[in-house]
Parts: C-alpha cells; sequence; structure tokens
C-alpha cells in the first residue's frame, strides 16, 4: 500500500454523506457501527549524511538503509453521529509540533476542518534509529546539527499519505479488543526509581513490568483488515553504533504480520492488512533484557530487534485469535493546550496532599549520561548526580535562576531549556475516545508508574474501568520524561529529564482527568494558550549535496564488485555500484535496490530496501564520489532460479544543479 491513488467509489460515497452532514444513520448496521480505513506511507528521510534522532550522539549519521520507516494511519467513524478520529503510529523516534503543524497544513486543503488537532492523535514507536532533525526546537536538533527540512518533509508528507490513504479506504466495519500478557520482552531498566514508588502501586506490576499487550482489531465485511497492538518496551534494540537506517523491534513485527504473514508488498498499490505496534507507558521499559545496550536476548542487536518484534508479532496474533470483546460506542476526542510550566496542582493530586506547582523545562545533569542500559549520551556524567558539571555548555552562557533550581530541587539544574525554547513548555494534551476505549496521548516518555496514575485519573474522570484506559506517549510532541514524584526524588535519568519539576506527573493527572470529564459530560474547555515558533528554529549546519562525481572511465550505475555466479540459501550476495548521494532523491514510497527474479523470461521484484533481507550502505569516497553496496542475504524460503541485484540512483551536476536518475544492473546468479 502506498500513495492514495485508489478510488472505491462505493465507499467514497458513504465517506461524502458523513463529510457532507447528510443522516449517517440511513446507512447504519447494527453489526457494523462503524466507518474504518486504514493506510500506510513511507516516512524514511535521508539515507546519509543525516544525523540520527533518538541517541544524541553526534557521530551517529546515516549511512544507508535496513530497513525503511513507515506511517500506519486508522480513520474510525462513528456512523450514528458522524464523528471521527484520526490515528497514526509511525516508525520516528517522536512526534514534534513541527511534524503536527506540517500534517495538519497538508490535510487542511484537501479536508478543510474534517481533520483537526482535536481529532487527529499522531504517534511515533520511538525507533531511535532514523534520522533526525525534524523538531522546531534547538535541543532535539543538536545532534543532528539543526533543522533538516528534507527529514521534516519527507515525515509529514508520509504520515499526510497515510491518513489520505486510511479515509479514502473508509467502509463500514467492526472493532474488537482483546488483551494479553508478554513477559519476555522488557525489563525495567530503573528498578531502583521503581522501588521508591508505594506497594499498593507496585503490585500492579509484580515484575517491574508493564506485560500487557492490548489489540485493537479492525474487521470488514468479514475479513480482518488491521490491527494496533500496544505494548511498552523502548524500540532500542539498535543500539547508537548503528547507522542504518530502521525501524528497530516495533517496525520489525509490523513487517512480519504484514508482509510475511498476510502478504503485504508495499512497493504495490493495492489494499492490504495494517498492523502498528505502538508503544505506551514505556519510559522505563527496554528491550535490552540483560540491561545493556544490544544485549539480550543475545549479543548480536540486530538478532535482538529481530527476535523482539518476533515476540510482540506472535503474542499480538495470539490476542488478536483469541476472545476478543466487541467495541461499541460513540468516537471522540477532546484536545487542549497547556502551559506545563505554570500548572497549578491541586493537593489531591500531590504527594503531601498540599497544592503545588510545576516549573519551566530544565534539563538535568543525570539527562547528559544518557540510559546506560540503552544509550549512554556524554562522558563524564552519571545517573544520580547530585551536582552539575557545566563546563560543556559553557558556550552557551545560559544559567538557571535560583528561583528556577529550588522550584526544580533536587534536580541538579543544568539547563533552562524551556526558558530559552529549547524544549516546549506549552503541550497538547488529547483524549481519545473509540467505543470504550480512552487512549490518552502524551507528548512525553512516562515510566510504568506515572502511567498507571494517569489511567486512573482518566478512568476517574470518564467514569470507565481502568482497562478501557491507555497512555499513548510520544503523542503530537514530545518534552522528554514523565516519572512519579517519588521516581523524580532519585535523579536517574528518567527523573533528571522530567522537565518540569517533581510534580510533573500530578500536572498531567489534573489536566488529563479534566480532559476525560469533559470527554464523559460534553462540557467545553478553554483551548488554552496557542504555543509561538520557538527561537534558532531555522539553525542548520548540515552541508546538503554539493555535486556528484565518479571515477575515470566509470558512468554512475556501474557495477564495481559482482555478485558471486551462484549462492545458496542462507548466503549473502553482494554487489557494489558507481552511485550518487541519496539525498538527491529520497526515493519515498520506491527504494534504492531491487532484488530481481528471472520469472517466464521477465525480470520481476523479489525484495527492495524495504525487506529485512537486504541492506543499502552507501559510501564517500574522497571529495563527491561515492559507492552503494547492497547486499542481500538470501532467506531459507527463497524459491530456487536466476537473480540479479539492481541499483536505482540519482546523481546531481556540478554545472547545472540537475539531478538526473540511473540504474546500475549486476549481472544475474543463481540461487539453489
Amino acid at each position: 500500500m502506498r500513495g492514495s491513488r485508489r478510488s472505491l467509489l462505493p465507499t467514497a460515497l458513504v465517506a461524502a454523506l458523513v463529510v457532507v452532514g447528510l443522516p449517517a444513520t440511513q446507512a447504519r448496521s447494527q453489526d457494523q457501527p462503524y466507518l474504518i480505513g486504514r493506510g500506510i506511507s513511507d516516512v524514511t528521510g535521508p539515507a546519509a549524511e543525516n544525523g540520527m534522532m533518538g541517541y544524541s550522539s553526534f557521530d551517529q549519521k546515516t549511512t544507508g538503509i535496513h530497513q525503511r520507516q513507515r506511517s500506519r494511519a486508522y480513520v474510525v467513524v462513528d456512523r450514528a453521529t458522524g464523528k471521527r478520529v484520526a490515528y497514526v503510529n509511525a516508525d520516528l523516534a517522536m512526534i514534534f509540533r513541527a511534524v503536527q503543524e506540517a500534517v495538519l497544513d497538508r490535510l487542511r486543503p484537501r479536508y478543510g476542518d474534517l481533520y483537526t488537532r482535536e481529532n487527529v492523535l499522531l504517534s511515533a514507536t520511538h525507533t531511535h534509529a532514523g534520522p533526525g532533525g525534524y523538531s522546531h526546537n534547538l535541543a532535539y536538533n543538536l545532534s543532528i546539527l539543526g533543522l533538516q527540512p528534507q527529514t521534516l518533509n519527507a515525515i509529514a508528507d508520509g504520515i499526510a499519505e497515510s491518513v489520505v490513504e486510511a479515509h479514502e479506504d473508509l467502509a463500514p466495519g467492526e472493532l474488537s479488543l482483546g488483551r494479553g500478557q508478554l513477559a519476555n520482552a522488557s525489563v525495567n531498566r530503573s528498578r531502583t526509581a521503581f522501588e521508591r514508588n508505594p506497594a499498593t502501586d507496585k503490585a500492579h506490576f509484580p515484575n517491574a513490568i508493564d506485560p500487557t499487550m492490548t489489540v485493537l482489531r479492525f474487521r470488514r465485511g468479514g475479513e480482518d483488515v488491521g490491527a494496533i497492538s500496544w505494548f511498552a518496551t523502548h524500540n532500542t534494540s539498535m543500539t547508537n553504533r548503528n547507522t542504518l537506517i530502521s525501524p528497530d523491534n516495533k517496525g520489525y513485527a509490523s513487517y512480519q504480520w504484514e508482509h510475511d504473514d498476510e502478504g503485504v508488498r508495499y512497493l504495490d498499490d493495492r489494499p492490504g492488512f495494517v498492523a502498528a505496534f505502538p508503544n505506551t507507558n514505556a519510559g522505563d521499559m527496554s528491550p535490552n533484557l540483560n540491561l545493556r545496550p544490544g544485549s539480550g536476548p543475545t549479543e548480536d542487536e540486530v538478532e535482538n530487534t529481530r527476535i523482539i518484534g518476533e515476540r510482540q508479532n506472535r503474542k499480538a496474533q495470539e490476542v488478536f485469535a483469541g476472545p476478543q470483546r466487541a467495541v461499541t460506542g460513540g468516537v471522540d476526542s477532546r484536545m487542549r493546550f497547556v502551559d506545563m510550566s505554570r500548572v497549578a496542582v491541586a493537593g489531591r493530586h500531590t504527594t503531601d496532599g498540599r497544592p503545588g506547582t510545576t516549573c519551566s523545562g530544565v534539563v538535568g545533569a543525570s539527562t547528559m549520561a544518557g540510559s546506560v542500559e540503552d544509550g549512554p549520551a556524554l562522558p563524564g556524567f552519571s545517573e544520580g548526580m547530585q551536582s552539575p558539571l557545566k563546563a560543556l555548555f559553557e558556550p552557551l552562557n545560559v544559567e538557571v535562576p535560583q528561583w528556577l533550581r529550588d522550584c526544580q530541587y533536587p534536580k541538579a539544574s543544568l539547563v533552562p531549556t524551556g526558558l530559552v525554547g529549547a524544549t516546549p513548555d506549552v503541550l497538547p494534551l488529547q483524549v481519545v475516545r473509540i467505543g470504550p476505549l480512552h487512549l490518552v496521548a502524551v507528548p512525553a516518555e512516562v515510566t510504568v508508574v506515572a502511567g498507571l496514575r494517569i489511567r486512573r485519573a482518566v478512568a476517574e474522570g470518564a467514569g470507565v474501568p481502568l482497562e478501557d484506559v491507555l497512555v499513548q506517549g510520544y503523542a503530537n510532541d514530545y518534552s522528554q520524561y514523565v516519572t512519579t514524584p517519588e521516581e523524580y526524588d532519585l535523579q536517574q535519568y528518567e527523573g533528571g529529564s522530567t522537565l518540569f519539576g517533581r510534580n510533573t506527573l500530578p500536572a498531567y493527572q489534573q489536566e488529563f482527568g479534566a480532559l476525560a470529564e469533559s470527554l464523559r459530560t460534553g462540557a467545553p474547555l478553554d483551548p488554552g494558550p496557542t504555543p509561538g515558533r520557538p527561537p534558532f528554529t531555522g539553525i542548520n549546519l548540515q552541508t546538503g549535496v554539493v555535486f556528484d562525481d565518479k571515477p575515470l572511465g566509470r558512468s554512475f550505475g556501474d557495477v564495481l564488485t559482482e555478485p558471486a555466479a551462484a549462492h545458496t540459501r542462507g548466503q549473502t550476495a553482494t554487489a557494489v555500484f558507481v552511485t550518487g548521494h541519496p539525498k538527491n532523491n529520497l526515493r519515498r514510497n520506491g527504494t534504492f535496490l531491487e532484488v530481481q527474479r528471472l520469472v517466464d523470461g521477465r525480470w520481476t521484484r523479489h525484495a527492495d530496501d524495504g525487506d529485512w533481507s537486504t541492506r543499502y550502505r552507501w559510501q564517500r569516497e574522497g571529495v563527491a564520489n561515492s559507492t552503494a553496496a547492497i547486499t542481500w542475504t538470501i532467506p531459507a524460503d527463497t524459491p530456487a532460479g536466476t537473480y540479479r541485484i539492481v541499483h536505482h540512483g540519482d546523481w546531481k551536476s556540478g554545472w547545472t544543479g540537475a539531478i538526473t536518475g540511473f540504474t546500475g544492473t549486476s549481472r544475474s546468479f543463481t540461487v539453489g
């Protein structure tokens, strides 16, 4: 599935009735109470020389693609009222407000006010293996050397395309919910902080993890068409040593269900099963089961990515095929902006029963240490630090005011990122209802106990059972972590990264509870302060492509290294090509490579750069020359036959600046 070129006349007519406000109940069916649609598109940014988002490593820049990143969208319309929500889960590190604004800007000319901040929920899987530089806040672009417009546009275009595709796909359908337990895909990476919480909270998580897998099943006309499977684990099986674009373990889970199990071919222009694997309250949940980067269950980070992804997929499919509860009831949403730097928190939400307040965002010293279990950041810092080391930040000449230090106590306050606009203070808070299911869109990473308390507040406000409330982390914007006050006091990495002080979580409990109550009663809400554009938005120190060159006597697309004449399954076929810079053309919804198979005298695409079995590696040679090394590790179920490797690329002229596409083809080889 890609683009949005399909036109299904019957579904388009039904959707149009809802859009123009005609009585949707005329077409309502008791057993198909919703219109549902699903879509997929490509959000992969520059595959070379773009800083990667997540680990804050200046040395981690893209050098190719293992698997492409994708956006998965679902639109659900209540046929009784015409109300709708669009839910998106994308293979990204975070969603930033820059992305939210850009996506809505792309949808508005097509749909007017049909899709807005209130009813569109954008979420990220939290992969740390994708291109960065798509925030308007300086702190999240620093290691990427600034805003990368090409990355931001690729993400916004792809997400918008997936929503359009889901909208065009709308047809009568039904939803159901299932739940299960997955105990071998996460571990608590901040156990000492977790243990500071009250016994009543810890009792919900006997092994200090949140094992719950919640699966929302989509059916139309008796056919399964999609699933959303929420599970809390960091999408960080790939370490900060990796430089190939990867959707990580959650992306592999989606790929395995869609591609391997359901036969979806992403470059084919036809509908298919859409399986999203979003995160919930994963703030202290690591997939690195041995509590070391790239370690657990094996010592191979790529194999771990596959195993942890497969475990999520297999459990999700077990829940999907098991006992299900039919989803009934309305569709609705509430969203408002909240200035998290100045929330007056009522005593019923604080730990001491007294009114409290939040503070403007501050990064603590332990934030600079990173999470040693998933990926340490800057040297010289350690978790639990009580006094800041400022040497690395002296060039910024930014002092944390004493009043702010006092408010953030006991944090070793390092940089007042909120005061200078490097991180956002004003954030979008949203609750989305699909029948009984309430999704709490938190613009942050939430620990399991913090998530439990937010869920309780929303369940109380909405008047629903706790199990019908899920935290959807990494949603609509990003503001680092949310820990409990007890966890905050220890100032581990997650506590040092809780920007708005000790009362951050109580403020979220209060504000999300109010949103849920509004959703239940229908009472209007103040939309809150409209956030402005932060300073330093346009800074970009990353050079672009000046021109491409090639060795004397060579042409772009020439093969420098040919694959062997014959391979067996399990071996790796390799071809190296003269190429241009991949920034010349991202080839979104396309591919830099094809493994082609000869079938009945015709070469047909067998694999591409979205597949697990392929790798596309770009390398600069000298000033302007570059090579593309394409590898295909031949799967065990590959049919015997004749194959070849094809490279699609583009080169930029140093004289005219024109960009020209080319294709290179290896010699054929046999697999048997």
